[in-house]
């Protein structure tokens, strides 16, 4: 009889990491302990992505809601949100092509398809998480979602553009939405475990 193939905390997921919407697509690929709560991912896909942290956040998955419950929620019929902090990732994570759906910014709506690509083992001489791939620059806090975003990108392009010089004294000057640097993201990450160690239940 078949059975499901689940994690142990001494695996390594490899996940990508791609922002719905864009095209060319913003993605990230990582490599991460399979015992990261879901709070723990949530720092880790903030640096990776480039976000500040400043707005609100979820997961999903299905019908599951992951983050920080708020009791009244319940009174006014919201969705049940299970605490983010007590979920380890390889219980929602636990085949490959598995997904889960992360939004940050509830009002610029950024939605990331986090999808588990393989199941590794731990390696000794590495440290987790780490990013082993990537492309293109997050776009900016608040630019206005997707759409707002491409509007932005448009108008720096376009010196004859009406809103060129508005959007670049608003943009920082050093902002490319080309850039991207694996060293950078994995300067930024800080190591949640060390070497050949996991995290415990």
């Amino acid at each position: 009889m078949a059975t499901k193939k689940s994690a142990s905390p001494q695996h390594i997921y490899q996940i990508k990491v791609t922002l719905r919407g864009t095209k060319p697509p913003i993605w990230r690929r990582l490599l991460v302990p399979s015992s990261l709560t879901l709070a723990q991912l949530h720092d880790v896909l903030q640096t990776a992505m480039g976000w500040a942290g400043g707005h609100m956040h979820e997961f999903r998955a299905g019908d599951r809601h992951f983050g920080t419950p708020d009791p009244e929620d319940l009174g006014m019929g919201s969705s049940y949100v299970e605490d983010e902090r007590t979920i380890r990732l390889s219980k929602v994570l636990w085949r490959s092509s598995a997904k889960l759906i992360y939004t940050y910014d509830f009002g610029d709506n950024w939605e990331h398809a986090v999808v588990l690509e393989k199941i590794l083992p731990l390696l000794p001489d590495l440290r987790y998480p780490t990013c082993i791939d990537g492309k293109l620059a997050c776009p900016p806090e608040d630019c206005g979602g997707i759409p707002g975003y491409y509007d932005l990108i448009g108008a720096i392009a376009d010196p004859g553009h009406e809103r060129h010089e508005e959007i670049s004294e608003w943009m920082s000057d050093d902002f490319d939405p080309q850039a991207f640097s694996v060293d950078d993201v994995n300067r930024m990450l800080s190591p949640t475990l060390s070497p050949g160690k996991a995290a415990k239940n």
